[in-house]
């Protein structure tokens, strides 16, 4: 009886995180695994995941509402700065999922074009534009 959901995303779409757990429960894992409830550890540490977030996804709706925020991916072009810039406005990027800032955006253009970055998941940008905005990072 393995688990049905192999993987939903591919592997450029996801970002690695490390859990530690009790011997007790990672061996209580394994013998899930073992039994062929779970193809491997990761299986079901996504499958919990996921149903954590089922059981929490009016909340987290409610949230996202509330707060603003963007889901799923928010890609951010040089193009869209310098829009901002030349209006007069500066950005304020609210994402859960994944934001990425583009390779030919400079670090001095993001200073001038974001006033905010938040992103709760993974913020993908040069390590000079993170640098840049690390004091605008929430």
């Amino acid at each position: 009886m393995v688990s049905g959901d192999k993987s939903r995303e591919k592997a450029g779409d996801t970002e690695k995180i490390t859990i530690n757990l009790g011997y007790v429960d990672l061996g209580h894992i394994d013998l899930l695994v073992r039994e062929g409830f779970y193809s491997n550890r990761t299986d079901f540490i996504r499958t919990a995941i996921r149903n954590q977030l089922a059981d929490h996804s009016e909340a987290v709706k409610q949230s996202i509402a509330r707060n603003t925020l963007e889901l799923g991916l928010r890609k951010v072009t040089r193009d869209e700065l310098e829009a901002a810039k030349a209006a007069g406005r500066k950005l304020r990027i609210q994402v859960v999922g994944l934001a990425v800032i583009a390779d030919d955006v400079t670090p001095e253009l993001a200073r001038e074009a974001i006033e905010a970055i938040t992103v709760l998941g993974a913020l993908q940008a040069s390590a000079s534009v993170k640098a840049a905005l690390a004091d605008r990072t929430g």
